[in-house]
């Protein structure tokens, strides 16, 4: 039931994410549907693609697309009474991260991978959608900005709920420290700059 509530509520807040990029490329509303859809279920496509899950979860529930669908329109007919859309657009996704990110680690857990896949597949359902769309809007990808915590606060979220599990915790609890700690991680990115070193290349030496 946890798994199926949180498919869905990832796949409505990063379908609003999805459209509000369509809003800022100035997209028709079949544009909006699909960069909606898109970002809404591409993470989640690719992990049950991975886990050999079959059906992958948007053929599996018919309800998901409907729902992208929705939050489409609903965004095509007021993304202009918003202020900022690209400010709506981050924090959104970074409520959207946290609860995809929880969505492929229980995935992931309920099928007895091992820890190493389902770190990969927290950070995988959480991270791949918003990559999708941010590349198809001609957007910098959010995950790939520049110290930012994005998939850093994924892997935590995610390594989060293998650390309640072993503590002995339920799966819930589990899945909701991860969602927890992934957010926390992304807002205070977001919010105070929270941030990984970046490279920086020294200098040539003089001769």
């Amino acid at each position: 039931m946890i798994l199926s509530l949180l498919d869905y509520a990832a796949v409505a807040v990063f379908a609003l994410t999805g459209a509000l990029a369509a809003s800022r490329a100035q997209l028709d509303i079949v544009g909006f549907a699909f960069l909606a859809c898109l970002t809404a279920v591409g993470g989640g496509t690719l992990r049950d693609l991975l886990l050999d899950r079959n059906p992958v979860f948007w053929i599996a529930d018919p309800g998901i697309i409907p729902t992208a669908c929705a939050a489409a329109f609903l965004v095509f007919f007021t993304a202009h009474l918003v202020e900022s859309r690209l400010r709506w657009l981050l924090w959104l996704d970074s409520f959207a991260l946290a609860v995809a990110v929880a969505s492929g680690t229980g995935v992931a857990l309920a099928l007895e991978q091992p820890a190493l896949i389902v770190l990969i597949m927290g950070v995988t359902t959480g991270t791949f959608g918003g990559l999708m769309r941010d590349v198809v809007a001609n957007e910098v990808p959010v995950v790939l900005r520049q110290g930012e915590l994005y998939a850093t606060a994924a892997l935590a979220g995610s390594g989060a709920a293998l650390v309640l599990l072993a503590l002995g915790l339920g799966s819930d609890i589990a899945l909701l420290g991860c969602a927890a700690v992934t957010w926390a991680l992304r807002a205070g990115s977001l919010r105070w700059g929270w941030s990984l070193p970046v490279y920086r290349s020294r200098p040539p030496r003089e001769k």
